[in-house]
């Protein structure tokens, strides 16, 4: 960077040096990452016992208590240091978009499937024709399920 800065100088006049500095200092500023980790999603259910029993009977996952409190919330360990957080409201306005989703990826969907209609929990695919699975463009296939309180989970088959 010095350096750069050096051979600017040399090939600049003074008009134009401010400029220059205020660009590469705007490219210091805005070209850093922050290096986000995905840490966890959260929905609001009001049956905290059934739904927390679905995630962690039927899609198996492990759970993980919470640091704090002792009641009203239960935590799921998703593959990681990821996390599905549950928090129980006695009343929530809510709109059950499935574009607004939890998405969980598996290299075993077959199975996954076969263990759902095992113990009779519907899915289906995008467009929501049942039993369906969707190929995606990029030949990644999903299936889309709903938790006991209509929250919209995909699973799909996306390499990570």
């Amino acid at each position: 960077m010095n350096r750069i800065i050096e051979m600017l100088i040399r090939f600049s006049d003074m008009k134009n040096l401010s400029l220059i500095m205020a660009l590469l200092l705007s490219y210091g500023v805005f070209g850093q990452s922050f290096d986000f980790k995905y840490d966890h999603y959260s929905f609001i259910v009001k049956d905290l016992e059934k739904t927390g029993a679905f995630y962690k009977d039927i899609l198996r996952l492990e759970e993980v208590p919470h640091p704090s409190a002792t009641s009203g919330f239960r935590w799921f360990k998703i593959n990681g240091n990821s996390q599905l957080h549950l928090i129980g409201k006695d009343s929530v306005a809510m709109e059950h978009s499935k574009s607004v989703h939890l998405c969980l990826a598996t290299q075993n969907l077959d199975g996954l499937i076969e263990f759902l209609i095992e113990k009779e929990v519907p899915f289906s695919d995008w467009p929501g024709a049942e039993n369906s699975v969707t190929l995606r463009a990029d030949g990644v296939r999903q299936i889309y399920i709903q938790d006991p309180e209509n929250n919209w989970i995909e699973i799909n088959t996306a390499a990570h």
